[in-house]
């Protein structure tokens, strides 16, 4: 048998270091999950974690050292830069206890998770699903994946590494790893109870405090601590 069509292209994420390709299955995110960030959304307190999905065409890989023109979507007038943290995962399960999450851990990523604000807040007021301000073309930016061994020999500690964005050279957010409202085992956890989760899987964990508004022609520039760094322009 053939394809009718011609199928897509595999969506795929540079290994940093090397001319490994790490195939992408399916990208989950991780709502409100920085303290700060989550007050500033008008919540307090730990709620349960939650969960939406970017289509894995979303992404744009942006090579290291190299900046990715990324087009300004339509529909919107309010598109809104969150900077995370993204892990990538190397071994399926289900059920992951958090004391085992890191066997299934493959590597480390720094994505922006590009808002259509105006969009999801309007979805937000109608009671309908949040796509149509999440979930569109090019709003998953990502850079290459580090090796889990690698960031874990580079001395600092992911659990506390710093978090930024830049926007035009001016910092926008900034904070760093250790104030997740749920760290990345306990996410882990939470998540593959819902879904099984497959190797190619990765998962946004959210972002801090400092998301606004950004328009075509800002240069954003994005880091983790000991992880790397992402730098885009809205064209």
């Amino acid at each position: 048998m053939s394809y009718v069509i011609t199928p897509p292209e595999q969506a795929a994420v540079p290994v940093a270091g090397t001319s490994n390709l790490f195939p992408v299955n399916r990208v989950y995110c991780v709502g409100r999950n920085y303290v700060e960030h989550a007050k500033e959304m008008g919540f307090t307190g730990r709620e349960p974690p939650f969960f939406f999905m970017k289509p894995a065409d979303a992404l744009v890989v942006v090579a290291e050292g190299s900046t990715a023109d990324v087009p300004y979507p339509p529909g919107t007038s309010d598109l809104h830069h969150e900077i995370e943290l993204v892990v990538a995962i190397g071994t399926g399960g289900r059920n992951i206890a958090a004391a085992d999450a890191g066997k299934h851990i493959y590597g480390y990523a720094v994505g922006l998770d590009l808002t259509r604000r105006d969009l999801q807040g309007e979805a937000k007021k109608l009671g309908r699903p949040w796509e149509i301000g999440k979930a569109f073309d090019h709003s998953a930016p990502i850079g290459p994946i580090r090796k889990a061994a690698e960031v874990a020999a580079g001395g600092q500690p992911l659990s506390q590494a710093g978090i930024s964005l830049k926007v035009n050279g001016a910092t926008r957010q900034s904070s760093d790893v250790s104030k997740l409202i749920w760290n990345i085992a306990e996410t882990i956890e939470h998540l593959s109870k819902y879904w099984e989760l497959k190797p190619g899987d990765l998962i946004f964990t959210g972002t801090p405090e400092g998301v606004a508004a950004v328009v075509a022609g800002d240069l954003l520039e994005g880091e983790v601590q000991g992880v790397g760094g992402l730098k885009i322009r809205l064209v």
